[in-house]
């Protein structure tokens, strides 16, 4: 599902805005973050069908802090 430079994954509801400095991904708790994030947080781990983060190349490369990091 898309409205104009908006993507909504119909696999986890989660909204990406396509914006000229890079795809923005709004997360319905936290701060905005990355495709990686996504991926590394989410995509990965649920493989439900109609997730629209699947393309590796549009992902890019994994950082260590796009992985969720439990307080302590």
């Amino acid at each position: 599902m898309s409205q104009g430079n908006t993507e909504v994954c119909s696999a986890c509801g989660v909204k990406i805005l396509r914006i000229p400095t890079g795809d923005r991904v709004l997360f319905s708790v936290g701060p905005p973050g990355t495709r990686a994030t996504l991926w590394a947080r989410v995509c990965q781990f649920t493989q439900k069908p109609g997730c629209i983060n699947k393309d590796r190349d549009a992902v890019g490369e994994m950082k260590p802090n796009d992985y969720y990091q439990a307080e302590l």
